[in-house]
């Protein structure tokens, strides 16, 4: 593959990820200092990138620069993905393809005494608690979870999660936007 044609997917995968997480140009000029304008161009492939303009943009996506710019495999298989921490929650992508159902590990400290907050969104969602105690709300449901137990739920319905007392929470999500679920396919025993 030359340059030039590497260059010009930038723009479309840029636009890609914005839109897969669902941000605007505005907000995204303000994480990172670049303007409107030059993302917009960045992203129709009117303006190239350089380093200056990839480096604050791939870490305001929490991706590599190989990631950012879609570069081509080298036959490494593990995934290399950077932990983001929100509201002290850290999330740790497990998967890095676009669309479809997105794998998260994530870490949740103890209950702080704050008074949860429900939350609604497109989507579905499966978890499985890996370590400690997690307390999940679910419409009029109040369900504390232990290592080994599993949830599913439409992200329609409101809902709010965390760790259930004084110890963290690590456990495995499984999300898909638009209501994809997780399907176990398996053969007949012929």
């Amino acid at each position: 593959m030359d340059l030039g044609s590497a260059l010009d997917r930038v723009g479309p995968h840029l636009r890609s990820l914005r839109q897969q997480r669902e941000t605007t140009l505005a907000d995204l000029s303000e994480t990172t200092g670049i303007s409107v304008s030059t993302l917009s161009r960045l992203e129709s492939g009117t303006r190239r990138p350089t380093l200056e303009l990839l480096l604050p943009l791939a870490r305001a996506y929490g991706v590599t620069l190989d990631e950012l710019v879609d570069a081509p495999t080298t036959g490494d298989p593990r995934i290399h993905m950077r932990p983001i921490t929100h509201h002290g929650r850290t999330m740790i992508p497990l998967t890095r393809r676009a669309g479809g159902i997105q794998a998260y590990k994530l870490v949740i400290p103890p209950d702080q005494g704050a008074e949860p907050v429900m939350q609604t969104h497109e989507g579905y969602e499966w978890m499985y608690v890996l370590n400690g105690r997690l307390r999940v709300l679910l419409g009029e449901h109040d369900v504390v979870m232990l290592p080994g137990e599993a949830a599913e739920f439409d992200t329609r319905v409101p809902h709010w999660f965390g760790a259930a007392g004084k110890e963290p929470v690590e456990i495995l999500s499984l999300f898909g936007k638009q209501g994809e679920r997780a399907h176990l396919r398996t053969r007949s025993a012929d």
